[in-house]
């Protein structure tokens, strides 16, 4: 199985869509998402329709809403103002689970000490990234995603911008942290 890739980034202010890595590169591994409560599955996203594998995944876990949305200038309506918003840190009261249909996007999430970590996403990559992480989304320099949302009941779209760190959700989340 192919393994995501993941590191930490640099304080630049440059384009969003750019890698932004340190030099020299600091690679995060799976296992150090796993330690922050993010989870990844790569699928065989040719299939995501009839995937054995995805709908064990949605039935294990209870994902029984999904959408799917195009994140490109000429299908998305007001694309640069909802790039600048995924883009503002924030957190979800429920889990993100999200799976790359086409294209690349990065979600950047922070680690135990307040860093941030690029996670790339490519065509297969699910992940899951849990209630309360502070955390951030946008695309690379291709402009173009195409990507199942999942959720566990009805959809939630709400985001709260941080600071949020007095929701007992991130208090929560910050508590599992210290329990790892």
């Amino acid at each position: 199985m192919t393994q995501i890739e993941a590191w930490y980034m640099d304080e630049s202010t440059e384009d969003q869509r750019l890698p932004h890595r340190l030099e020299p590169n600091k690679p995060v591994s799976l296992e150090d998402l796993q330690k922050i409560g993010v989870f990844y599955w790569k699928l065989n996203a040719d299939i995501y329709e009839n995937d054995p594998e995805l709908q064990r995944l949605r039935e294990e876990r209870g994902y029984s809403y999904m959408d799917i949305i195009t994140i490109h200038p000429d299908k998305l309506p007001n694309y640069e103002d909802k790039l600048k918003m995924f883009y503002e840190e924030h957190l979800h009261l429920d889990d993100e689970i999200r799976y790359i249909l086409e294209g690349r996007a990065y979600f950047d999430v922070r680690d135990k000490n307040d860093g941030w970590i690029r996670i790339a996403m490519t065509k297969g990559d699910l992940i899951t990234l849990p209630a309360g992480i502070y955390h951030r989304f946008t695309l690379d320099e291709t402009n173009y995603t195409k990507a199942m949302r999942l959720f566990v009941g009805e959809p939630v779209w709400k985001a709260y911008n941080r600071p949020a760190d007095d929701f007992e959700i991130r208090q929560k989340y910050v508590k599992s942290l210290k329990c790892s």
